[in-house]
């Protein structure tokens, strides 16, 4: 399947990118590519695979979701080197800068 430059203008309209002519060229040649490849695998005689979802054999190894006990939220505060009615003294992230708007 060949793309032309103008389809390829108008996905990357879409994803707000930027391209010059020679880039269009280019990805327009790329992504033909792509997608002639994409078509050979889907002619592929897939009816008697079954369908796989896991090729590792291998299984979840996380720890069960479970309750435990936590930090007080005193022996949380315990270490902060700025502390005041319970909460972390951080500095502003959200403050505005002078000389910027």
């Amino acid at each position: 399947m060949k793309l032309t430059k103008d389809q390829v203008k108008h996905v990357a309209k879409l994803a707000n990118l930027p391209l010059t002519t020679e880039e269009e060229e280019r990805y327009s040649e790329q992504l033909s590519k792509v997608l002639d490849y994409i078509d050979q695998l889907n002619q592929v005689d897939t009816s008697n695979v079954e369908p796989t979802f896991n090729v590792s054999g291998q299984s979840n190894v996380m720890r069960e979701d479970e309750t435990a006990p936590s930090l007080s939220q005193d022996e949380a505060l315990q270490n902060a080197p700025k502390k005041e009615n319970g909460f972390f003294v951080t500095k502003g992230v959200f403050e505005e800068v002078e000389g910027s708007a």
